[in-house]
C-alpha cells in the first residue's frame, strides 16, 4: 500500500480532479456499447471511489 502525505491544499486538489474524472467515468460509461470497455471503466470508478474514501478517512 502506498501511503500520500498530502496538505489540506493539496487533499483539496486531488479531491476535486478526482470527482471531475468520477464524473467523466460516468458519462463515459453510459455512452459505451462496449462490454469489454465499459467493465474496464466500472473497474476504474470502483478505484477511483476507494482513493476519494481514502482521502476523507485521512483528512478526519
Amino acid at each position: 500500500m502506498i501511503q500520500l502525505d498530502l496538505t489540506p491544499d493539496e487533499r483539496e486538489i486531488m479531491t476535486t480532479v478526482l470527482k471531475s474524472y468520477l464524473s467523466d467515468l460516468r458519462m463515459e460509461i453510459a455512452n459505451t456499447d462496449r462490454k469489454a470497455f465499459r467493465d474496464m471503466l466500472k473497474e476504474r470508478k470502483q478505484v477511483i471511489r476507494k482513493v476519494l474514501d481514502a482521502i476523507r478517512l485521512d483528512a478526519e
